[in-house]
């Protein structure tokens, strides 16, 4: 109270003005609009999501070949999940990310199939985040999703048409468009410098407000080209695109702590589908192949990296085997920003707020994965598909070891009836049934060329 002190003892209260009295209002009452000011504001949330990124591409998931050290920091200062799926396939993937719904619910059960989604039917995260104060940004790939990133709720985008953009030698590179403005991709400008150039802006602009960013990288989806830091006689180009990719998340944290925003922001890393098949022979880890890749229902294509940091909150380094489910970051950011989900409508996410505060919280007991007219619900022990066909996963993620229906062995057949018991839960079958060519890549039985 010295403040008042002062002000008494160097002269009367009139001498100090009437536009002074306010603010020792505010200073004397503590839940005054003032006094809260200083009060911490809501976390900022950058989504960052790498494609078609699996676990055997990331240096702290073990990866035998690829270098991340700026990624890995992040797993050093936060937390690692290990046991975190989502849909094998970009569209899909992305639909369950940002709705927080099962395929099934939202007819986005193929790659086509995404285009169809329609804001009066379906709720994206910035339509929630909005609503508790955020503004929200979507920069890089809109991919197969429906219409234009504003339709869903987003204030602010940048967003470039397919996947694989890098520079504008490519066909699909000529344009990239900026809340509707379509803009020419200049020669020797590199778009994945671009969208972190926009993004910077984003949050400089933004810097005082909380703010959500769903920010959808280029890497590592083919066409695996050079990058501005490729050697002329680079022998491994998608090495490069890794080591780059890895370097914007580094950049990220250094404009962060310039802009004094890396302490009430929360950063996660997480991969949209494993890694592609021309690539996933070398994603090892301990000399071993993972087991599937990018569009198959196998341990490979599903399984992602996801690492969160979340300054002040996130237990430094912690590794966790708990289950979690793309459909889980609209409830967990959700409740981060005090934001109300819809009650219209089923939500199959989880929040994992808790796991974030080094609490127990309440962990999943399995995770369903669909693509297409194929799924699975799958526990932290045991598979079991559409087709009845139960899977051993504890050597996974380098074997699904086929259980036979005749097993004796009580933990199989305790594991069969729990996850019968959720799939007869879930219903996927009475939800939207795929109608295309069965790779959940296409809406037609007509293959694409």
């Amino acid at each position: 109270m010295k403040i008042f002190e002062n002000i008494f003892r160097n002269g009367s209260v009139k001498s100090i003005g009437m536009m002074t009295l306010p603010v020792i209002g505010a200073l004397m009452n503590p839940s005054s609009a003032e006094a809260q000011q200083g009060q911490k504001r809501k976390p900022n949330i950058i989504f960052i999501l790498a494609d078609d990124l699996g676990i055997g591409d990331v240096g702290c998931y073990g990866a035998d070949n690829y270098k991340t050290p700026n990624i890995d920091r992040l797993a050093s200062q936060g937390i690692r999940f290990t046991n975190a799926y989502t849909a094998p396939l970009s569209g899909p993937s992305r639909a369950t990310i940002l709705t927080g719904r099962h395929l099934f619910r939202t007819g986005a059960t193929n790659q086509d199939a995404c285009g169809l989604l329609k804001p009066s039917v379906e709720t994206m995260m910035p339509t929630y985040l909005k609503q508790a104060g955020y503004v929200t940004t979507a920069i890089g790939k809109w991919g197969q999703l429906s219409l234009e990133p504003s339709d869903w709720g987003f204030d602010d985008y940048l967003k470039f048409q397919g996947s694989g953009v890098y520079w504008n030698t490519q066909e699909k590179g000529k344009t990239y468009t900026v809340n509707g403005v379509m803009t020419e991709l200049k020669d020797k400008e590199y778009l994945p410098d671009v969208m972190h150039k926009r993004l910077v802006e984003f949050m400089t602009q933004n810097k005082n407000k909380p703010f959500y960013a769903y920010y959808s990288l280029s890497h590592v989806h083919g066409e695996i080209l050079p990058t501005p830091d490729s050697k002329a006689d680079s022998k491994n180009l998608y090495n490069d695109n890794i080591s780059y990719m890895d370097k914007l998340v580094g950049q990220l944290v250094s404009e962060l702590e310039r802009l004094k925003l890396s302490d009430n922001t929360i950063l996660v890393f997480f991969g949209d589908n494993g890694t592609a098949a021309g690539k996933a022979d070398a994603a090892t880890i301990g000399g071993r192949r993972l087991i599937g890749q990018k569009g198959s229902m196998l341990e490979g294509g599903s399984l992602e990296p996801l690492i969160v940091y979340w300054p002040g909150v996130t237990p430094k380094g912690k590794v966790s085997n708990d289950l979690i489910s793309a459909t889980d970051f609209v409830p967990t950011f959700a409740e981060i920003a005090g934001a109300q989900l819809t009650k219209d409508k089923i939500l199959d996410g989880q929040s994992f707020n808790a796991q974030l505060h080094d609490e127990k919280g309440n962990p999943r007991s399995s995770i369903f994965v669909q693509l297409a007219n194929n799924w699975y619900v799958r526990s932290s022990e045991y598979k079991l598909n559409q087709s009845g066909e139960l899977f051993d996963m504890s050597k996974a993620p380098f074997e699904e070891i086929s259980v036979p229906a005749e097993t004796k062995n009580p933990n199989a057949i305790a594991a069969r009836k729990s996850l019968q018991t959720e799939l007869d839960r879930l219903n996927p079958a009475g939800g939207f049934k795929d109608t295309g060519d069965g790779s959940g890549r296409h809406a037609n039985k007509i293959k694409k060329k």
